[in-house]
């Protein structure tokens, strides 16, 4: 107690860290530190969502080939394949996320133009699974749109989640779509 104010050194320690708690507070990062990170979280979630994609689509071609050998007959196991593939993928879709029609690509600029850039994050788990399946199986379709729509998905749902405005999300759906593609052609950044 040498100049009266504090009555031990704990009570000095005590208001010390309320003051410190209290500035801490305060304290807000600058907001293009705030884009930067999540633009970098949305980065690496869809480099991740690649890798994934990719893991599952090879898993899927195995078990193609496995089947076709087990059926004894390319076409007759291709078309067991493929068919099972389209009504599983056909169901996916039409039952719990619509958005995963078509190419990936062409639904992410409508979202982007007609839906505030909100895209629900259901779509990116079923584009990945749906373009796994048809694209494992033989189907005709290729790997860049999926992946652009899962890190587009990405980007919206954690804009969302922050309480961004529209157009912090749509940048952050962008980011999504050009982690996109720089995965599809292992392309860095």
């Amino acid at each position: 107690m040498a100049n009266g104010r504090f009555k031990s050194t704990s009570d000095l320690i005590w208001r010390s860290g309320k003051k410190l708690r209290q500035a801490i507070d305060h304290i807000q990062p600058p907001d293009s530190l705030t884009m930067v990170t999540v633009a970098l979280v949305v980065g690496v979630g869809t480099g991740f969502g690649a890798v994934v994609f990719i893991w599952l689509l090879g898993q899927i071609e195995q078990l193609t080939a496995q089947v076709i050998l087990w059926t004894g007959s390319n076409i007759v196991g291709l078309a067991l394949v493929m068919g099972g593939a389209g009504i599983v993928v056909g169901f996916m879709v039409d039952h719990w996320a619509k958005e995963a029609k078509g190419h990936g690509v062409p639904e992410v600029m409508e979202s982007l133009a007609l839906h505030g850039a909100r895209i629900r994050p259901r779509v990116a788990a079923i584009k990945v699974l749906a373009s796994s399946l048809t694209i494992g199986t033989g189907g005709s379709a290729g790997r860049e749109g999926p992946i652009v729509q899962v890190g587009s998905a990405l980007g919206s749902t954690l804009g969302q989640l922050l309480h961004f405005s529209v157009e912090r999300i749509r940048i952050l759906v962008a980011c999504g779509a050009a982690a996109g593609i720089s995965a599809t052609f292992n392309a860095p950044i």
